[in-house]
C-alpha cells in the first residue's frame, strides 16, 4: 500500500495527522500489509538525525509545473524499529520553507499550488520509477487532495494504477480562506478538464470536496469534522470509515481489505 501525507512522526512535529499517518501504517504493517510512505522534505526535517540520503536512482527526474521544469529529488529513510521506509519528496524552490501551508505571520503561501501539484506529480513518477503498482493509495490530509483527480485523469491511461484504489483520510479543518485563483489554471496546463469548477475558488471545503470526488473511500480521522465538510462527504454517497469506528483497528483493516484485488 502507498501511503501518502503530508505530515509523518516522528519527522514532523506530533499533530494528529502525523501521528495518524504514522499509526496507520504501523497497523497496515503489523497485519500483513506492506507500506511505502510519501511525504514532503520540509525545511525544518533535519536529514543528519533522521538519517536520510539521496537515492541517485530516483532523483534526477524534472517535473513541468505550469510550464516550468523543476527537479525533483528523492529522498529515503526507515522509521526507527519499524519495517517502514519514507521517501520525501524534495524541491529547493517548493519545501525549503520550515513551515507547512502558512508562513510565520500565519499567512497562507501564494505557491501552495504549485507545492501541491509538485508533490503529486512526484509521488506518481517516482512510483512508476520503481515500478510498483500498489494496491491501494491511502492519502492523509487536503495537501494531497489533488492527488485523485491527476491519478484518475492524467494517468487514467497508465497500467500501473488500471486496478488502484484511492481512499482519503478527512482531518479537521486546515486552513481558512482560499489558495490561488490561478490554481485552476495550471491544473488545466496538464489537460486535466474534469473538477475545475471545484479549483476556480480553492478553498478547504472545494478541495475537499474534490478529493472525495475522485476517491473510492473515505476515512474520517478526526473526531471533530468542520459540518460543512461533514455535508460534502454524506452527499457523495462513498464509503465511509467514521472516526469512532476507524479507532478500532479490526474494523480500520477490514475497511481497507475490502478496496484489494
Amino acid at each position: 500500500m502507498l501511503v501518502v501525507s503530508s505530515e509523518v512522526v516522528p519527522y514532523m512535529p506530533q499533530s494528529e495527522q502525523a501521528i495518524n499517518s504514522f499509526q496507520s501504517s504501523k497497523r497496515i504493517n503489523d497485519n500483513g500489509g506492506l507500506t511505502r510512505i510519501f511525504m514532503p522534505k520540509y525545511g525544518l526535517i533535519n536529514e543528519r538525525r533522521h538519517q536520510l540520503h539521496e537515492v541517485i536512482r530516483l532523483s534526477g527526474m524534472n517535473m513541468v509545473i505550469n510550464d516550468l521544469y523543476m527537479p525533483l529529488i528523492i529522498k529515503v529513510a526507515s522509521i526507527p524499529k519499524e519495517r517502514m521506509q519514507v521517501y520525501f519528496i524534495d524541491n529547493e524552490d517548493y519545501f525549503k520553507k520550515k513551515e507547512l501551508f502558512h508562513d510565520k505571520k500565519n499567512k497562507l503561501y501564494k505557491d501552495n499550488d504549485l507545492r501541491m501539484i509538485f508533490f503529486v506529480k512526484g509521488v506518481i513518477e517516482t512510483v512508476k520509477k520503481l515500478n510498483w503498482s500498489p494496491d491501494i493509495i491511502y492519502l492523509h490530509g487536503v495537501f494531497n487532495s489533488l492527488f485523485p483527480l491527476y491519478l484518475r485523469e492524467l494517468y487514467s491511461e497508465d497500467p500501473m494504477f488500471i486496478n488502484t484504489k484511492i481512499i482519503s483520510s478527512v482531518y479537521t479543518k486546515s486552513f481558512d480562506g482560499s489558495l490561488s485563483k490561478s490554481m485552476v489554471k495550471k491544473v488545466q496546463f496538464d489537460h486535466i478538464d474534469k473538477g475545475l469548477e471545484k479549483l476556480s475558488s480553492p478553498t478547504y471545503d472545494s478541495l475537499i470536496n474534490l478529493m472525495v470526488d475522485f476517491s473510492d473511500g473515505i476515512v474520517l480521522s478526526s473526531e471533530k469534522i468542520d459540518k460543512k465538510t461533514e455535508k460534502i462527504i454524506q452527499n457523495s454517497s462513498k464509503p465511509l470509515l467514521t472516526f469512532k469506528k476507524s479507532l478500532d483497528e479490526n474494523l480500520f483493516i477490514d475497511f481497507l481489505a475490502k478496496y484489494l484485488d
